[in-house]
């Protein structure tokens, strides 16, 4: 099976859709299918250059979020799906529109997914809440992209329940991200900067809806403020902003873009994971710690499918209130013994119910299915 992968950003690895696209073109080449990518970027073998496009005034803002636009090509992008026995665009872009348009014009069967939010758009201009614009994106999404698709992949079932919520028809197939099996059980001494101290961890982007803010001003609250080093892992627009908030804490915060090869040892010698975004479709950062053998602690929001994975009530807290988060970090810092055991179980877990394995038989079923009926109605 030839298999054409869509998506603005390939090659950006702070960018959680970028490393689902790697790690997913990577297995599926392992069984044996051929992988192509049609993005811009950076040249490399089997991929399909299209040009960047500058964001007039937001550009800069565009880029901080690990993020930027392709230039739609429909003579490149013609090139790249006659190639293809299938089409799977990853966003909801101009790019993805051509490539949709492009495998009309050439007998070419697709499949889509649904990997933005709304909210990941609107946060970054504080009109994250602001439902009025949140249900007006989720509508030009589906008239401009999705109402051209017959079958779109969600990550997660609160993401379908979304799309059905905003009245998207589209056969739907719920279908995670996984975990990369680089992630496992593994604990190892704390580096010289950490021992002694009761490591918290959240990795993501720095933006306005992943909520760190609340994470900094839990462990202000906690009973064991002075005991707690609180490292966020990752880039983004919020960073100096987070860095300021969390200088007067009595261990000022920390903040390092890791590799996502390097993950597993920050992990490896942390305490506890926390995970405070208010928009989440699936939760990548979360799951990842957890399979390393890290207990999360997860915001309940309503518009992240991320709570899915807290084993009980323990692990939830209530969204945006940092004083119901600092009462959880309390009491898996007195629970030492607990937590030492639902790290084994969160392990298991994840290893269970995510492994990539499965989510790659699924995928490579959903394109198959998707060519052979495509075939059936040409047919007929």
């Amino acid at each position: 099976m030839k298999v054409l992968l869509v998506l603005d950003v390939f090659d950006i690895t702070m960018n959680g859709i970028s490393t689902s696209a790697q790690r997913l073109k990577g297995e599926l080449e392992k069984r044996g299918h051929e992988v192509r990518v049609a993005a811009r970027g950076n040249e490399m073998p089997g991929k399909y250059l299209f040009k960047d496009f500058k964001f007039p005034i937001f550009d800069k803002l565009v880029r901080s979020q690990g993020f930027v636009f392709g230039i739609p090509d429909d003579k490149v992008m013609d090139e790249a799906v006659r190639w293809a026995d299938i089409v799977h665009t990853m966003m909801p872009f101009p790019l993805e529109r051509c490539a949709i348009f492009s495998a009309k014009r050439n007998g070419v069967p697709y499949t889509s997914s649904f990997h933005v939010q709304p909210e990941n758009i609107w946060y970054s201009v504080h009109l994250g809440n602001f439902k009025p614009l949140i249900n007006l994106t989720y509508w030009v999404a589906k008239k401009y992209l999705f109402d051209h698709c017959r079958l779109v992949q969600c990550p997660s079932a609160m993401i379908a329940g979304q799309l059905k919520k905003h009245h998207y028809k589209n056969e739907m197939k719920v279908i995670s991200n996984g975990i990369d099996p680089m992630f496992h059980y593994k604990k190892r001494e704390k580096d010289e900067e950490f021992r002694g101290k009761f490591l918290i961890v959240m990795s993501g982007r720095l933006s306005g809806e992943k909520r760190q803010d609340v994470l900094i001003e839990a462990v202000r609250k906690s009973k064991y403020s002075k005991d707690i080093q609180l490292l966020l892992a990752g880039d983004g627009p919020m960073k100096d902003s987070y860095v300021k908030r969390g200088s007067s804490l009595p261990n000022p915060i920390k903040t390092k873009f890791f590799k996502h090869s390097d993950l597993l040892d920050l992990f490896a010698q942390s305490d506890l994971y926390v995970h405070t975004s208010d928009a989440e479709i699936e939760g990548m950062g979360c799951m990842e710690a957890f399979a390393s053998g890290l207990v999360p602690v997860i915001a309940d929001s309503d518009r992240s499918a991320t709570p899915q994975f807290a084993l009980d009530e323990r692990s939830l807290f209530k969204a945006g209130n940092s004083t119901d988060l600092a009462n959880k970090i309390d009491y898996w810092i007195e629970h030492e013994e607990e937590r030492k055991q639902m790290e084994v179980e969160y392990a298991k877990f994840a290893n269970e119910k995510y492994s990539i394995d499965a989510v790659i038989t699924q995928m490579e079923k959903m394109f198959l299915d998707e060519i052979a009926l495509f075939k059936e109605k040409s047919a007929t």
